[in-house]
């Protein structure tokens, strides 16, 4: 039961179908996660729709002009059986600084060269290209 990961599949099939949006059941953290892919430009925005008592978290996917998906990769580090976690100075550095690494922190979710900034470690959620 790796909600987390469930939601990183979901957003990486649906670039590689090309589809325009995924929709999957909205958590803090889930629209933590999204939050930093929007800032970093990884996907174009995202809501939270509620149907009822049920949220969900629709994620518009972003393009390039000739159709080329604007997230290559994205790999879940930290699972529920084995927890990842990491210090300001050990945090990993993604494609020579080309990507990202999504870190839950004390202070939050941000990615890994905001909480290098801040001097905080946490743990590793996942990593993107």
């Amino acid at each position: 039961m790796d909600t987390i990961g469930d939601f990183l599949t979901k957003i990486r099939n649906a670039y590689r179908a090309s589809r325009p949006f995924v929709e999957a059941q909205a958590s803090k953290m889930r629209e933590a996660i999204a939050r930093v892919l929007k800032e970093q430009g990884y996907i174009e925005d995202y809501q939270v729709l509620e149907e009822g008592r049920k949220r969900f978290l629709r994620v518009l996917l972003r393009y390039g002009p000739r159709g080329q998906a604007a997230l290559r990769q994205i790999t879940r580090v930290s699972k529920p059986g084995r927890r990842l976690y990491a210090s300001a100075a050990k945090l990993p550095e993604v494609a020579n600084g080309l990507g990202i690494a999504i870190i839950s922190t004390s202070q939050g979710v941000m990615t890994d060269k905001e909480a290098r900034r801040r001097g905080i470690g946490g743990e590793i959620i996942c990593l993107v290209q």
